[in-house]
C-alpha cells in the first residue's frame, strides 16, 4: 500500500513537472526584426499623416488652375474695393469650404485607416484594398473638386475691375515669391 502510494506520488510529481512548463509558458514574443517593421510601419503611417495634412494645409504653390484663395481676397478687400456684401459672401464661401474641407480630411483619414488594418490582416484582400484605394482616391477628388468650385464662386463675386486687380495682385505674389 505504501508502495502504490509512493507510486502515484511519483506519478504525480513527474506529471506536474512535466505539465508545468506547458502552462507557466511565456506567451510567443515577435523576433526583433518582425517588432522592428511592426515599429517602422507606425512610423511610416504617422509621417504619411503628417506629410498629407502639411499637403493639404499648404497646397502646392504652383495650384494657379484652382484660382486664389478667398482668404487672399478678402485680406486684400481695400485693395480690391469690395463691398460689405461681397467680404460677408466671401466670408460664408470660405467657412461652408472649411466645414466641408474638415468632413472630407476625416473621412480620408479614416479611410486610410481602414486601409492600414486591411494590410495589416493576413492573407490580405486585394479586393477590399482596391476597393479602398478608389474610395480614398474619390474622396480626394471630390475635395479637389469642391476647392475649385469654392475658387470659381469667389471670382463670381469679383466684378470684371475687381478681377483684373486680383490678377495683378496674384502677378506681384508670384515675382515676390519666386525671385532668387
Amino acid at each position: 500500500m505504501i508502495k502504490r502510494a509512493l507510486w502515484l506520488i511519483l506519478i504525480g510529481f513527474v506529471w506536474w513537472f512535466m505539465t508545468r512548463p506547458a502552462f507557466a509558458a511565456d506567451p510567443i514574443k515577435p523576433a526583433f526584426h518582425e517588432e522592428l517593421g511592426q515599429a517602422w510601419s507606425v512610423l511610416g503611417r504617422g509621417l504619411e499623416g503628417l506629410f498629407d495634412r502639411w499637403q493639404e494645409h499648404f497646397g502646392s504653390l504652383g495650384a494657379r488652375e484652382e484660382g486664389p484663395p478667398i482668404s487672399m481676397i478678402i485680406r486684400n478687400r481695400e485693395k480690391l474695393d469690395l463691398s460689405s456684401d461681397q467680404v460677408k459672401n466671401l466670408e460664408r464661401l470660405r467657412t461652408d469650404f472649411e466645414k466641408q474641407s474638415i468632413r472630407k480630411e476625416a473621412d480620408i483619414r479614416v479611410a486610410k485607416l481602414d486601409l492600414h488594418t486591411l494590410l495589416d490582416t493576413q492573407p490580405v484582400d486585394m479586393n477590399k484594398v482596391e476597393a479602398k484605394v478608389h474610395e480614398i482616391e474619390r474622396l480626394r477628388a471630390d475635395l479637389q473638386f469642391a476647392r475649385i468650385r469654392t475658387a470659381q464662386k469667389a471670382k463670381e463675386q469679383l466684378s470684371l475691375e475687381q478681377r483684373q486687380k486680383l490678377d495683378e495682385l496674384l502677378a506681384e505674389l508670384q515675382v515676390t515669391v519666386f525671385q532668387p
